[in-house]
């Protein structure tokens, strides 16, 4: 197994991608942490884990509140003795409200800058000293296509992922030299609960499908493999990457 006895906390692991990478890394050895601010859905996704006779455990988690935050590494350390790999996946897409800059509320703004830039960093935060300690670890960010091109009417959400653009650069330059090796993910239009409310709509769901090469749209699992692989030891020389998993949204 490629992540045997590695310690790993993964945010918005309730569902979608983040259920689909905590679920295969438990599989691949890993004990896992379930960062998750819905109740319901994290502990579910232990309970599955727990089902496949994995080791994984459920941490109420805002990552947008630094206390919550502070308090679940603090549970990591406690349960685990350390942490080896952190998954920033939690996210949120305000559809319907994000909108045009000079038409976009200050709640919608402040609230996915929170959750989708600061959260991001406020998780690296509370666990690179632990890294530091240990020598070593993986930090693999969940960035997006909105953040490198134009997306009407996704003001808030594209902002933050191209912020999570930044603090991956940022944090591979400063940190690769201490042996932790930061990476982003940059996926596709993924059909996962975080876009139910986009891709309910038939015309929105062919445009994307249209959009997309390989002729349709990505699931969980789409990316679970690659999280696996950056966390792996098989990933050992990549710093700083960006790597897509979009059915080819990216080359064309």
């Amino acid at each position: 197994m490629r992540l045997n006895n590695r310690v790993a906390i993964i945010t918005g692991a309730g569902a979608g991608i983040g259920k689909a990478v905590a679920v295969r890394y438990a599989a691949e050895g890993a004990k896992v942490v379930i960062a998750e601010i819905d109740a319901a859905t994290g502990q579910a996704t232990a309970d599955e884990i727990h089902a496949s006779q994995g080791d994984g455990i459920f941490v109420g988690t805002d990552v947008a509140e630094e206390s919550q935050v502070r308090s679940m590494v603090e549970t990591t350390l406690a349960h685990y003795g350390r942490v080896d790999i952190l998954v920033n996946n939690a996210a949120i897409l305000l559809d319907g409200k994000d909108r045009r800059v000079h038409e976009l509320s200050n709640e919608v703004w402040e609230r996915t800058l929170a959750v989708n830039l600061t959260g991001h960093w406020l998780c690296s935060k509370y666990v690179i000293p632990i890294m530091l300690k240990q020598g070593g670890g993986c930090i693999i960010n969940f960035a997006s296509p909105t953040g490198m091109r134009g997306y009407q009417n996704l003001t808030a959400y594209s902002t933050s992922k191209g912020g999570i653009i930044g603090l991956t650069r940022a944090m591979a330059a400063d940190y690769s030299h201490d042996h932790i090796r930061v990476n982003a993910i940059v996926p596709g239009t993924i059909d996962t609960p975080m876009n139910a409310s986009t891709l309910a709509d038939p015309d929105r769901r062919e445009k994307l499908m249209a959009m997309t090469p390989s002729g349709r749209l990505g699931n969980a699992a789409d990316l679970a493999g690659m999280a696996v692989f950056l966390a792996s030891d098989d990933a050992d020389y990549c710093a700083g990457g960006f790597y897509t998993v979009d059915g080819g949204l990216m080359a064309v």
